[in-house]
């Protein structure tokens, strides 16, 4: 489907799937899950069973992925919390898990419009991202850890577009779910773009497809898209 909004004055990533591989998250995810079960005495995590749950929630695009792992691996739902906690401990994105168009689509928009991060992220992505090289190109950090916000609320996209300057219609977030990305940041005026990797689903639906105002592969040719304003007539 072709860019059809206005040039932004803003663009918003999210960091695991458009930045990074979410395959840090998973890594974090279980390692997490076998020293829960170590610690009560059970064997380690099943990887497949565990893949198979998290493909399922990829495809879904919504509800709790911790809630289902919990109630799994954990024999209880209501111990999504405890694993959160202690994936956030593990949870970190090791040299050589940024995909390699990340600086380029940075450098294609720098100077032209102002770039920030709006992710549910721990503080030690911050510095990931200045290792990485991606730290220079940001001037709004909305990381959940630091702002005390979490997506899919609509606070966290009101505080990134405050800090910006600028309102929804001039705005584009960047994210690869529907759930915490493409639809809380639609339904405040956002344009938005899904980036089809990482917690995107491995089959999206039509249906899926059309919520976005536009889906991609990965960033490769995603700035001029931007870049190019609208025809009006």
């Amino acid at each position: 489907m072709p860019w059809t909004a206005p040039a932004p004055r803003a663009v918003f990533l999210d960091v695991g799937g458009p930045i990074y591989d979410d395959e840090n998250f998973v890594a974090a995810v279980l390692r997490a899950l076998d020293e829960l079960r170590t610690e009560a005495g059970d064997s380690p995590t099943d990887r497949r069973r565990m893949r198979r749950i998290y493909d399922e929630a990829r495809q879904r695009q919504g509800g709790s992925l911790r809630s289902a792992l919990a109630e799994e691996f954990l024999g209880s739902a209501d111990r999504r919390q405890e694993l959160h906690d202690r994936t956030r401990s593990h949870w970190t994105h090791p040299p050589g898990t940024m995909y390699g168009d990340v600086l380029p689509f940075l450098e294609r928009l720098s100077g032209q419009v102002t770039i920030g991060v709006v992710a549910n992220q721990e503080r030690t992505v911050i510095d990931c991202l200045e290792r990485d090289g991606v730290a220079p190109y940001v001037s709004v950090w909305g990381i959940s850890a630091v702002v005390g916000l979490e997506k899919p609320s609509r606070e966290l996209f009101e505080w990134a577009l405050a800090e910006a300057g600028t309102s929804p219609e001039e705005a584009v977030h960047i994210g690869n779910r529907l759930d915490t990305d493409v639809r809380p940041a639609q339904a405040l005026g956002l344009s938005t773009v899904w980036v089809l990797r990482g917690e995107a689903p491995p089959q999206p639906t039509a249906e899926q497809l059309a919520e976005p105002d536009l889906a991609v592969p990965d960033l490769s040719t995603l700035a001029d898209q931007l870049l190019i304003p609208s025809v009006v007539p």
